[in-house]
């Protein structure tokens, strides 16, 4: 009896192996398919390198922001690829916290892209998530071990808006596309922040930058579609945070963040994040400028 129980469970556990594998195969290939679209469709922004009349107009703290992280003759940034590593919790701020590696593809005109992430969840089986704004439109999916789906919120503009959003709260990563000749709008707050607005395809994204003493990008605020356990959407207060800035290639950037939604009881962080390297595509170059973080002491 007992070996016909062992044998049977082998099977089962072979069978259900089995499944895992092909549905991380489907799930690899649906996933480059998205990165492949996001860059088949890069244009390469202006080769006219930055210049200093080109920040004259601008908002005093994001002027001064762009000359600290800008060196003049910088070309625009055309693609970006990062490596992450970080940890990510779903939930309220008793939710446990897990490690998760990401993949992150982003191009500026169009502005777009594709955040390819896994979660462990549980010992040898992870979520896989891939957080996405290409073609104009949003997209969220996750799945457990390649195959079960726990997450897959429904099309729509509040999904278009919500990722158009984290793609401009990103920008500090890749800072020449915040220039205005990139589509942004800047309207003056205050000798600390600037409102930035972007619009693509009938989407528009709204921030506010706050800019501080170093002249870095230390937060990022607005109102973000938030998805409800109902299934609709309600406007809520979010904010990312930007820190430890360095050096990589002429760019200055932060090298670590976090993000968090602000609920009536207060802020709830949900990612935290390091960058573990950076490559970047500027216009008219065809190689990629990889700039590696160092190892965190």
């Amino acid at each position: 009896m007992w070996t016909t129980l062992l044998a049977t469970i082998g099977l089962v556990v072979a069978g259900l192996g089995g499944t895992i594998y092909v549905g991380r195969q489907r799930l690899d290939r649906k996933n480059k398919a998205v990165v492949d679209d996001l860059l088949a469709t890069t244009e390469a922004p202006s080769d006219r390198a930055v210049r200093t009349g080109d920040l004259d107009d601008l908002p005093a703290p994001i002027r001064r922001y762009l000359r600290h992280v800008l060196p003049l003759d910088q070309p625009p940034v055309q693609a970006v690829r990062l490596e992450q590593t970080g940890t990510f919790r779903s939930g309220g701020s008793g939710a446990p916290w897990k490690d998760f590696t990401a993949t992150q593809h982003v191009t500026i005109r169009p502005p777009g892209f594709v955040w390819d992430a896994s979660i462990a969840m549980l010992p040898g089986i992870s979520v896989r998530v891939l957080d996405a704004y290409a073609d104009g439109k949003g997209a969220l999916w996750a799945r457990l071990g390649g195959v079960v789906p726990v997450a897959d919120p429904t099309p729509g503009p509040a999904l278009d808006e919500g990722e158009l959003m984290r793609y401009l709260a990103e920008a500090p990563l890749y800072p020449t596309a915040l220039l205005p000749d990139m589509g942004i709008t800047w309207t003056a707050v205050d000798d600390r922040s600037a409102r930035a607005t972007l619009e693509h395809r009938g989407t528009t994204a709204t921030l506010v930058f706050h800019v501080n003493d170093q002249d870095e990008v230390e937060r990022v605020t607005g109102k973000r579609p938030f998805l409800t356990d109902d299934g609709t959407y309600e406007d809520r207060s979010w904010k990312g945070t930007w820190r430890n800035y360095e050096r990589r290639g002429s760019l200055r950037v932060p090298t670590e963040g976090e993000v968090a939604w602000i609920h009536p009881e207060g802020a709830v962080a949900y990612w935290r994040g390091h960058m573990e390297s950076i490559e970047y595509q500027f216009a008219n170059h065809d190689d990629l400028d990889a700039q590696r973080m160092p190892d965190s002491p």
